[in-house]
């Protein structure tokens, strides 16, 4: 596991907890919530941004076939 796979675990994973935390305590905590999902955001932009784009190969992976007329 690569270290920038690592980082974008530790930052869901902990602002998924810390989220969760503020969200469970009798007085929610506004800012100590707003922290842990934007941690949470960033986690998971960083892992999308490596995730390839299914209209890149588009021409190539095409469903309909044209054909050559002579």
């Amino acid at each position: 596991m690569t270290i920038s796979r690592l980082i974008n675990l530790i930052c869901i994973v902990v602002g998924g907890a810390v989220a969760i935390y503020a969200q469970a305590e009798e007085k929610q905590n506004t800012y100590l919530l707003m922290g842990g999902i934007i941690l949470l955001m960033f986690g998971i932009y960083r892992v999308s941004r490596n995730i390839p784009s299914k209209y890149d190969n588009q021409e190539e992976e095409s469903f309909v076939k044209s054909e050559d007329e002579d």
